[in-house]
């Protein structure tokens, strides 16, 4: 009989795509918790003795969680970036790390351009004003002349970051007539043709109606937009970031924001999370804000299970297994 390995399911899974798997795999779903804590603390330590692949969303897998857990041979992080497992350990152990890339940029992408199209048309602020009961017949068209705004078609989206969430962007702005300038020094001129055009930061950011932020954070990366770029915003221009925060500066952004140096901002991310009551950034009326909320979306469950889902059954044959955090793993366990 082909042995089936033993997976260990703790993240939010899709229970169709698990009944799939079991074609393959011994599969048990456990309920999945938000607290993000060590997995080693979860009372799991029967099915963690007999695991040979663990799913992981939020459940740190650790040195505890190795230790419990000695037939283990590969673990998946629903993650685009595996930050809950201790790559180091399990590199030592020749565990490889599968991560689960690009599982919530659709809908990352969703969010980014519904918090753009809410933050350039005012849809909060006059939200908030329709609520105060400030519409009167008194002046029944306060309104239109105190939100009016610009539209979307002819205006230009620069768009930092032409990866998966970036690449999403440029479709939908597309799709309201907007041209596009993309700012990625990893791509070639013609990688999006005719849909957009590759630029110079500079120019991206002076040029641009609207400027996105959809850079990954890495240490090249942190603070890529400071006082400098900030400048050479136009003082019409929208700035929106549901990426990573740190990748503009926060002291440069504040002084932008607090001058009203550009019409308007929105956030989905933030410096420190949740963002503290007494921020300074509920003051701002020119300022949308969201909490974090663009991977929540029940389709995130259904792609991360999907990835690695196809991930695992490339593993079990023996062949190439996309998205390894740390491939020197399989390779020494290949060896």
């Amino acid at each position: 009989m082909t042995h089936r390995p033993k997976i260990l399911v703790t993240a939010a899974f899709d229970e169709g795509v698990a009944a799939a798997l079991a074609d393959a795999f011994d599969v048990e779903l456990v309920e999945a918790t938000m607290d993000g804590a060590s997995l080693a603390e979860r009372g799991l330590e029967a099915q963690l003795a007999s695991a040979e692949v663990i799913v992981a969303e939020l459940d740190v897998v650790d040195e505890a969680t190795l230790a419990l857990a000695p037939a283990l041979k590969a673990v998946v992080s629903c993650r685009a970036k595996p930050v809950n497992v201790d790559l180091d350990a399990c590199t030592a152990r020749g565990i490889p790390v599968i991560t689960t890339p690009g599982r919530n940029a659709e809908v990352t992408a969703d969010l980014s351009f519904a918090l753009l199209m809410a933050t350039v048309r005012h849809v909060s602020a006059s939200e908030r004003w329709l609520r105060e009961g400030n519409w009167t017949a008194d002046d029944v068209f306060e309104p239109y002349e105190r939100f009016r705004s610009i539209g979307l078609g002819g205006r230009t989206l620069g768009v930092l970051g032409g990866g998966a969430v970036g690449r999403r962007m440029v479709r939908r702005a597309r799709g309201f007539g907007m041209d596009v300038l993309v700012y990625d020094p990893f791509l070639p001129a013609d990688a999006f043709g005719e849909e957009a055009r590759i630029a110079p930061l500079d120019e991206v950011m002076s040029s641009a109606d609207i400027v996105t932020v959809h850079v990954p954070l890495m240490p090249e990366t942190e603070g890529l937009i400071g006082a400098r770029e900030l400048a050479l915003l136009k003082p019409s221009a929208f700035l929106v970031n549901a990426g990573r925060a740190a990748i503009i500066e926060e002291a440069a952004l504040m002084e932008v924001l607090r001058e009203r140096r550009i019409a308007g901002a929105g956030f989905d991310v933030f410096y420190e999370e949740p963002l503290p009551r007494d921020s300074e950034l509920f003051s701002f009326e020119h300022v949308t804000m969201t909490p974090h909320i663009a991977g929540a979306s029940d389709d995130v469950i259904a792609e991360h299970s999907r990835i690695a889902a196809a991930a695992l059954r490339s593993w079990l044959a023996g062949e190439q297994v996309p998205g390894v955090a740390n491939a020197r793993a399989l390779a020494e366990r290949a060896a």
